[in-house]
């Protein structure tokens, strides 16, 4: 039996990781986790709001760190609120996606 030979494009294999959450108004919001990393025990998400068509990406597009946490219902994600650890996090995300992204 013959192999069938895929031209599969780099863009062509990518899925994104989404993820839709309601704000504070009720609003759900989809975004795209575009890294996570590990950091004093604590695991955390680097997202930002998602886009499907690649030429309503915003260049000022905002990165939001979550963390996620664990109760007796499971999973949940909360937004990083203390300013030390919100720096620090910040910081790591910043170097890891600093190889692919304009970061300013």
């Amino acid at each position: 039996m013959a192999e069938e030979n895929k031209n599969i494009t780099p863009e062509e294999e990518y899925e994104p990781d989404l993820m839709t959450l309601e704000d504070e108004d009720g609003n759900e919001v989809t975004f795209e986790v575009i890294d996570a990393l590990d950091h004093k025990g604590v695991h955390y998400l680097a997202v930002v709001e998602y886009v499907e068509d690649e030429s309503q990406l915003d260049e000022d597009a905002q990165l939001v760190i979550l963390s996620v946490g664990e109760d007796e219902n499971g999973e949940y994600l909360d937004v990083v609120e203390d300013d030390e650890t919100l720096i620090e996090v910040s910081k790591l995300f910043e170097q890891r996606l600093s190889e692919n992204f304009d970061i300013e």
